[in-house]
């Protein structure tokens, strides 16, 4: 047997134990790009015949583009514009066994996404969320810090997405302490903060906020002349908010220097994840600064013909994802930019492909699929 034969069969061997396993023992970065892309583009045609047969309005979509089911290649299955979550309802389970819906932020005057998640959708969201911060985090739960107040305290009707990011990343941690006092969002309980680091400060604990949430509380507005405080042993989660990083002219590198400085927080860690693939977020390498994706999602970028761009091209961002089973929403078109990074790869040796992230199109409102519902 040659040796292209014997690789080849222990792919497919591979391939045949996880379709076995589900998600539970399958490691979030355990797969090479050859290993990857049999069982992604395989598990992701199941999932398009799936949602095919499931959902209505997905059907008609398909349909009306004369979408050929028994197409294998990542490139030409379909996608939906994450728009289209905001003006019609996707769904692929029956009503009732809705047992949650996520909306969306949304900016003002426009309506939000609405993602509905049945019992297996919202628990294979919380086992693979839980692979992919363990890679950070560790296995076990960490103290954890949250820049924000109580979401018991928020308003639920304004802030669907934030409540749902902070309820969601809090199953990573314990003894949960929020930096902002409840009663006046916009100060910070140094009181608070002191006793939490006192529990905590001297091993390694976990923190999460909105990246501008972080900018503004823990470098514009945090005092600590009085006294020090010690965030050399936090592993800080953040993400979304660049919108109004961008309007600071802060990037990136900036922030965390600031961080650095200002805390001595070095580990840190900058996601990116939209509503729409819940639980299906995207870790920045700490060496490289490009997300990168996991076994259970991928990434293409396309111009502004929806044709596949070439890597080191910057265009809109497609996302995929394994997690949707209760909605469509395994293939969508962002309308964020973006590129892959071609090259040499990271020194982390991270397996994944590398992306990075450079905002908003201008031109943002992507449709074309609601005129056939």
């Amino acid at each position: 047997m040659t040796l292209k034969k014997k690789v080849v069969l222990f792919i497919l061997k591979k391939i045949k134990i996880m379709k076995k396993e589900k998600f539970d023992n399958i490691q979030a970065y355990g797969l090479n790009k050859n290993e990857k892309k049999f069982f992604f583009e395989s598990k992701l045609k199941n999932l398009i015949k799936y949602h095919y047969k499931k959902s209505k309005q997905y059907r008609k979509i398909l349909n009306y583009f004369n979408y050929d089911l028994n197409n294998k290649k990542l490139e030409k299955m379909p996608f939906l514009p994450t728009q289209l979550f905001k003006e019609i309802d996707l769904i692929s389970v029956k009503k009732n066994e809705v047992i949650k819906t996520l909306m969306s932020s949304g900016t003002s005057g426009t309506n939000p996404s609405k993602i509905y998640l049945d019992k297996d959708n919202s628990y294979n969201q919380i086992v693979v969320l839980s692979k992919i911060i363990s890679s950070i985090l560790g296995p076990k739960r960490l103290p954890m810090l949250i820049i924000d107040k109580n979401p018991m305290n928020l308003k639920r009707n304004m802030f669907n997405a934030r409540v749902a990011a902070i309820n969601g990343f809090s199953i990573f941690g314990l003894d949960h302490t929020f930096l902002l006092k409840d009663q006046d969002v916009e100060n910070i309980d140094y009181e608070k903060l002191k006793l939490f680091l006192k529990r905590n400060g001297d091993k390694p604990f976990f923190i999460f906020g909105f990246t501008s949430n972080v900018y503004k509380f823990l470098i514009e507005k945090f005092n600590h002349n009085s006294e020090p405080f010690d965030f050399s042993n936090g592993i800080l989660l953040h993400g979304g908010g660049w919108k109004k990083m961008e309007d600071k002219k802060i990037g990136n590198k900036t922030f965390k220097d600031l961080l650095k400085k200002k805390l001595n927080l070095k580990n840190i860690f900058n996601y990116y994840g939209l509503v729409e693939q819940t639980g299906s977020i995207f870790l920045e390498c700490k060496k490289c600064s490009c997300f990168r994706t996991s076994v259970f999602s991928d990434v293409l970028i396309r111009d502004k013909h929806f044709n596949i761009l070439k890597n080191g091209k910057k265009g809109l961002i497609q996302l995929f994802s394994l997690l949707p089973s209760s909605y469509p929403g395994h293939s969508i078109l962002t309308e964020d930019l973006g590129e892959i990074v071609e090259g040499k790869e990271c020194e982390c040796s991270s397996k994944g492909k590398r992306f990075k992230v450079y905002g908003r199109s201008k031109k943002s409102e992507i449709r074309g699929c609601s005129d056939t519902i």
